[in-house]
């Protein structure tokens, strides 16, 4: 039985020729294969990123429905997606070296076996505290899975198109969540809870069998591992996971209200410097932190976490006001088929006009339409509904994964240059931008939008004078509208009073919203403004230098 399991895993009965001996360890060969077999990674590819975008994506839109069925209250389902972002940001710093050490199929093989089981456990998940425990397994899982994808990609593409590969690739994740919200009333129309479950099972059955059926080219090996990576990993997987938790988790409990947010800050911290610490004293790091201080990766840094904050307008504002405004997923297949196509486009389009000698032009055209886009959305009223959000939502979407790859490129090719040891600093850092820069661009618009609740709220509701004939207009009109009902006029009063608490509250939401719009509109605006200032200094530095040798 072991013997057979360890031919299952064997990569020894591949041969390359010269040019196609991998580029790093850990990556598949580059293989010139036949048209078929392209296809046949092309299809398999897809099929892997969208496993592994379901994976969270499905959870998190479907809260509502699932608060109910397992019968818990928001900050506890809240930890679902939460906890899956926890494991998810840093478990590819294991996950690279286990590739270079132990090759491609064991390590395809044994997480996509661990995936189809995590999600098959699903099925029998009947309390929070093993909910919580399978959803963090399946985070570790589906970075597995997406890069996967990416390697699959790589294969379906010829060789010059490799780095248009990779942008699609990374892109393919971020169209299963317009999928999911388009699935989801069907499949939860079948069975409830379940079926979601079933059908993610499904995804990953069909991923393992398309996976043992076709193999990627093998990688070569070499030894990667020293014991001092599980002390880091160990304490940076800590302290993502800690600010995950914080972000994930405060606007539920409220940031003051909560001491537990201070001290789990107080220890992600002290963990994340301990890290460092280690780090900076080693002669071969885990993750190189002279290079992650540099002034290039800073700005990607700070440009990047901005560009996730301000698209997380479309999966909490937007979805938000709609939601508040009395609309579901059911009413809203159009608005996410739009929005879905809009996401392939960006895909699509991106990998097309690739510029490696250019990678901030498209990061500054797709923050700029988050501007646009955000600034007209902060014009809505209680009369908005999904079809005067089609434009500029498709265009926030489309944004949304027109930026990814060109983002990812820029960083890549900067880390290539100072050597392939800087990959796994890089993609640690990348991955930790993404996820903990979407929980806090959801936790800032959140908590944003609550305080201007509360502040709106309160100003609608002092300027109700229940003596003004418009608001008693109101008052009466309430009370009319349950008088079959309730035959006691003083019911009947108190009953128009409680209506019109409600339209106040509605009204005092949908200015919040509109608030939150023009936040995200004066970030994204911000941001473009502060990469137009670095383009133009460094053509300037360009002319001059240009200009000094040629006078030399």
């Amino acid at each position: 039985m072991i013997a057979r399991l360890r031919r299952f895993l064997s990569e020894e009965d591949w041969t390359f020729a010269p040019h196609e001996v991998p580029v790093l360890p850990g990556s598949p060969g580059t293989v010139e294969h036949r048209t078929r077999h392209r296809i046949a990674y092309g299809i398999i590819s897809v099929l892997l990123g969208l496993t592994g975008g379901f994976g969270n994506a499905l959870i998190s839109a479907n809260t509502y429905t699932l608060q109910g069925a397992l019968g818990l209250d928001p900050a506890q389902i809240a930890w679902l997606p939460t906890v899956y972002v926890m494991t998810n940001v840093s478990i590819n710093l294991l996950l690279i070296k286990f590739r270079a050490q132990f090759g491609l199929r064991p390590f395809a093989m044994i997480f996509l076996s661990v995936y189809a089981a995590l999600t098959f456990a699903h099925l029998f998940v009947r309390g929070f505290d093993t909910a919580i425990l399978v959803r963090a397994a399946s985070g570790m899982a589906g970075a597995a899975v997406s890069s996967l994808c990416l390697y699959y990609m790589m294969q379906a593409l010829p060789t010059k198109w490799r780095l248009k590969a990779v942008v699609v690739g990374i892109g393919i994740p971020q169209c299963a969540t317009p999928l999911a919200r388009l699935f989801s009333p069907d499949l939860l129309a079948m069975s409830q809870w379940r079926t979601l479950y079933l059908f993610e099972l499904g995804l990953a059955l069909l991923s393992l069998a398309a996976v043992a059926w076709l193999r990627l080219p093998p990688t070569t090996r070499s030894k990667a591992f020293e014991r001092l990576d599980f002390v880091t990993f160990v304490l940076f997987a800590g302290a993502m996971a800690l600010f995950a938790a914080v972000l994930g988790q405060g606007r539920y409990v409220w940031w003051t209200n909560a001491p537990w947010l201070g001290w789990a800050l107080i220890a992600a911290i002290s963990m994340l410097a301990a890290a460092l610490a280690i780090e900076h004293h080693r002669v071969n790091p885990l993750l190189n932190t002279r290079w992650l201080g540099s002034a290039d990766i800073v700005r990607f840094t700070i440009v990047t976490i901005m560009a996730r904050i301000v698209l997380s307008e479309q999966t909490y504002a937007s979805v938000g006001l709609l939601t508040v405004l009395g609309q579901n997923n059911d009413q809203l297949v159009p608005f996410f088929t739009i929005i879905f196509l809009a996401s392939v486009a960006g895909v699509v389009l991106s990998a097309v006009t690739l510029d490696v000698s250019r990678p901030a032009h498209p990061i500054m055209l797709a923050i700029g339409l988050v501007a646009i886009a955000a600034f007209a959305d902060s014009h809505a009223t209680n009369l908005t509904r999904a079809p005067q959000m089609y434009a500029s939502q498709a265009l926030i979407a489309f944004a949304a994964t027109y930026f990814l790859g060109p983002a990812l490129l820029f960083g890549m090719t900067r880390a290539l240059q100072q050597g392939s040891g800087h990959i796994i600093s890089f993609i640690a850092l990348f991955g930790m931008i993404n996820s903990i820069g979407g929980l806090a661009g959801t936790a800032l618009l959140g908590s944003y939008q609550q305080i201007r609740e509360k502040a709106n709220s309160a100003a609608l509701v002092q300027a109700i004078d229940p003596t003004d004939p418009i608001v008693a207009q109101r008052l009466q009109a309430g009370g009319a509208a349950v008088s079959r009902v309730v035959g006691d006029p003083a019911l009947r009063s108190a009953e128009g009073g409680a209506i019109l608490s409600q339209t106040t509250t509605r009204e005092a939401n949908v200015l919040a919203f509109d608030d939150v719009f023009r936040l995200i509109a004066v970030l994204a605006a911000l941001t473009f403004c502060y990469l137009l200032f670095l383009m133009i200094r460094r053509t300037r530095r360009e002319r001059r230098a240009a200009l000094s040798q040629s006078s030399a």
